[in-house]
């Protein structure tokens, strides 16, 4: 009788296999397809996984992108009227010391003085030196919160290349840098020039110097009218609000408008689109 195998008596390399006593090539080539198959289940099953997983931090970085835009937006609104406000106020400033410009030659005690309506003065207006306010500035610095903060997030990968640089324009250009530095720097020579003078001549030929004082004005009028140097220091200053700064607020105020117009249609865009797993549809496509 012919001796039964045992498959405790088979090598290890046979038992990984075979599940019977003897190897069977047919078990062999199932056993094996039966592996290769779960393996790639697996594989296939933990890729889908993690690129579900990383779609959804891309799709969050995209909606938090399209907010980013949309504040963004909201930003330059801000500035659009913060500019327009800076206009209104550089206007009226200009053409308060134009007329005083335009009055310093008259033979008249009241050329430095000027007034306002005002219902709480006994004859309804309220009387002051325009130059007693001449050392006041007003630096042009629009808001930009949220530029700062997004401008290193990835944001402006949503933005068109055009887009984008008209973006970097309005808030780092070269126009709006001119701008800020006439307000500033420029606008302050002229202040400390005037500062300056009152300081190290007025105080030592007149007896008292208050700016703020109307009748101070009126006492000393024909001396201020002969003081050059101070109806030189306003011919200029008043240069720099005419050619310069008035101009530029108008050019920049165009480019945020421009500006606006452009991020609405990105906006659009973004907002238009369809996102299925790791695909953004755009249905204008």
């Amino acid at each position: 009788m012919a001796k039964k195998d045992n498959r405790d008596d088979l090598p290890w390399f046979i038992k990984l296999f075979t599940l019977g006593d003897r190897f069977d090539i047919q078990d062999f080539f199932d056993r094996l397809k039966k592996s290769v198959l779960e393996f790639f289940i697996l594989v296939f099953g933990v890729t889908v996984s993690f690129g579900i997983e990383q779609q959804g931090g891309e799709s969050d970085n995209r909606h938090d992108g399209i907010e980013n835009l949309e504040n963004l937006r909201e930003e330059v609104d801000k500035m659009i009227a913060y500019t327009d406000e800076y206009i209104e106020t550089i206007d009226w400033v200009y053409d308060m010391f134009f007329n005083q410009y335009e009055r310093w030659e008259q033979d008249n005690d009241s050329i430095y003085i000027d007034f306002m309506p005002d219902d709480e003065e006994p004859d309804g207006k309220y009387y002051f030196p325009p130059m007693a306010n001449y050392t006041q500035r007003m630096p042009f610095s629009p808001p930009r919160v949220n530029y700062d903060a997004i401008k290193l997030d990835g944001t402006f990968r949503l933005l068109p290349k055009e887009v984008g640089l008209k973006m970097t324009d309005i808030y780092d250009g070269t126009d709006l840098g001119y701008l800020m530095e006439n307000t500033t720097s420029i606008e302050a020579r002229y202040v400390n020039q005037f500062i300056d003078r009152v300081g190290n001549k007025w105080v030592y030929d007149l007896d008292i110097v208050d700016l703020d004082d109307n009748e101070f004005w009126i006492k000393n009028r024909r001396y201020i009218q002969k003081d050059k140097l101070i109806k030189y220091n306003l011919f200029k200053r008043l240069e720099l609000w005419e050619y310069d700064i008035k101009e530029q607020l108008q050019a920049y105020k165009q480019e945020l408008v421009e500006s606006t117009e452009m991020l609405d249609s990105v906006i659009a865009i973004r907002d238009s689109e369809i996102e299925f797993i790791w695909w953004v549809l755009n249905p204008k496509d």
